[in-house]
């Protein structure tokens, strides 16, 4: 059996990261593990389960976004609140127990409860438009929250004093507290329901905990997880997300156990993190997302005799974009990583390039999704604009009026500058698809937007050649932004240049397929050893 244990955490908590349906997504739900998933579901590499470790009572709902809402898993959090429901629920906030003189206001967002003319409660929707919490109020405060499961009951109630937090109780299915999480970071067990359940599939098997009170939630998982632990064989492997939350914890319970770690964008950085080099170096293999996530691990004291290999997450694939099909030539320039002076030399130049070519656009790449990051980015970008002689109007949103309707449409000012604000990989494909050419001077190019210009064939100027971008072939190196101008016109005055690159991207392409990244997981399985073991562990814990 193959067990990936993930990184989903709401910041440094045990916690899941689920937001009410209005609430903009700050940052991508797919990383690393997410792809490894949904590669051995499509292509039945070997059986494996997830292992997951935080608090998650919306999970059905996190992997149907996925595509991977029937990936086998084993919960810690339903183990410790005995949970045996597998399936979601239809649960309507009508048939809560509400006072008999409750009235309900429904908002934009959300349902309001009010009793005698005062709030009473505030009813939450996550984005499958299920109820996922109930704020209580008394005397205009919030007293009490209470957390649903998606399959349909109530599964933690957090208690306000004074409109603090003071402890969380998870519950059974049953409404009965199994712990008491207090502020203080302590946790108390229900002396009256003081066991956990652990499941395979022949049995059922009820487990005292060994205290009373534990120091943290992190003791509590570490108990649990290891009885569960118990009942995997010795030539299992574990697949584990390198997170600083859970490697030592994993270092303690994995001890000589077969372990393979995957170290991912910049979730873990190791420069100068010599305990989380420490750590990773007791497993018997590293899986890095890049090249250059590769050569971090590396250079890391106390690695070299780790084994280590690139394996990306993301699989290439022939998907012709509609940039030819467009009347503008779009410009897709990430700018998140870029430094001040960087951004406004290369807008100068890229701005003396526009006026030659009226076609061109540039759009402005950013994962940020805060609320003001447009337009703060539309503003700085008019001001260097501005500083180097051009119009600052060239920045702006793409769908507002531009200008007073009696102007003549000569005498409107063109919008050459704009934001795509992309959080997901769906918006971020939608975006790619439009675009002619990928401008990224970042040290570390996006890796996401590079797969996907090989697949859709756009060529690519990066500050370095990568694994996705050979110079001379389907992208060039730009390491002076002088020559910034001379990139762009290479690219999108010429027809000929743009489709010999569209052609390499193709043939690079057929490197990094499916089949490509099914080969190197399994060169990684053979090499952890005994990978015979694992087909040969198919459904335990559950």
């Amino acid at each position: 059996m193959l067990y990936f244990i993930p990184a989903w955490y709401l910041k440094d908590e045990w916690k899941e990261d689920e937001q009410f349906w209005y609430r903009r997504r700050m940052k991508t739900e797919t990383d690393d593990t997410v792809k490894q998933i949904q590669l051995f579901q499509r292509n039945s590499i070997c059986e494996y389960k997830i292992l997951l470790l935080s608090y998650a009572p919306n999970f059905r709902h996190f992997l149907h976004r996925q595509s991977a809402f029937r990936v086998p898993y084993w919960s810690v959090f339903d183990a410790i609140q005995e949970v045996g429901r597998k399936k979601q629920a239809v649960l309507s906030f009508h048939n809560l127990n509400w006072p008999g003189d409750i009235e309900f206001i429904y908002t934009p967002f959300s349902v309001m409860a009010m009793l005698n003319g005062e709030r009473y409660a505030k009813i939450e929707f996550g984005e499958y438009g299920n109820p996922i919490q109930v704020d209580l109020y008394r005397n205009g405060q919030i007293s009490r929250k209470n957390i649903y499961d998606d399959r349909g009951f109530i599964s933690c109630t957090s208690v306000y004093e004074n409109g603090r937090k003071a402890y969380d109780q998870y519950l059974t299915e049953k409404g009965v507290w199994k712990l008491c999480h207090f502020a203080d970071g302590h946790v108390a067990v229900n002396p009256r329901s003081s066991q956990y359940l652990i499941r395979t599939p022949k049995t059922e098997k009820q487990v005292s905990f060994l205290k009373n009170t534990y120091q943290s939630m992190e003791e509590v998982i570490e108990e649990v997880f290891g009885t569960a632990l118990e009942t995997t064989r010795a030539g299992d492997i574990f697949c584990a997300a390198a997170h600083q939350q859970h490697l030592a914890l994993l270092d303690r319970l994995l001890a000589g156990r077969k372990i393979c770690y995957s170290v991912f964008g910049e979730r873990l950085l190791l420069d100068g993190n010599e305990g989380a080099a420490e750590l990773l170096s007791h497993g018997n293999y590293i899986v890095a997302d890049s090249r250059e996530n590769l050569a971090m691990v590396s250079r890391q004291k106390g690695l070299e005799a780790v084994a280590k290999k690139n394996i990306p997450p993301y699989d290439t694939r022939i998907d012709s974009g509609i940039s030819q099909q467009m009347n503008v030539q779009k410009i897709l320039f990430p700018v998140d990583h870029l430094t001040e002076e960087t951004l406004e030399e290369a807008i100068t130049y890229m701005a003396a390039y526009l006026e030659e070519n009226r076609d061109a656009r540039v759009h402005l790449f950013t994962r940020n999704a805060e609320f003001s990051r447009e337009s703060n980015l539309l503003k700085q970008v008019g001001s260097i604009l501005r500083r180097g002689g051009y119009p600052p109007g060239w920045a702006g949103k793409t769908n507002q009026k531009q200008v007073e309707t009696w102007l003549d449409e000569e005498e409107q000012i063109p919008i050459l500058f704009s934001v795509e604000q992309c959080v997901n990989e769906l918006s971020v494909n939608k975006c790619v698809r439009e675009q002619r050419l990928l401008v990224d001077l970042a040290d570390t190019p996006d890796l996401f937007l590079q797969i996907s210009c090989v697949s859709m064939g756009i060529p690519q100027v990066l500050k370095t050649a990568t694994q996705y971008m050979r110079p001379g072939k389907n992208g060039r190196v730009n390491r002076d932004l002088s020559k910034l101008g001379e990139d762009l016109r290479y690219y999108l005055d010429s027809l000929t240049n743009w489709n010999e690159a569209a052609i390499q991207s193709y043939s690079l392409g057929k490197t990094h397929t499916t089949q490509y990244l099914i080969e190197q997981w399994k060169e990684v399985i053979v090499s952890i050893g005994n990978s015979t073991s694992i087909a040969a562990g198919a459904g335990r814990f559950q």
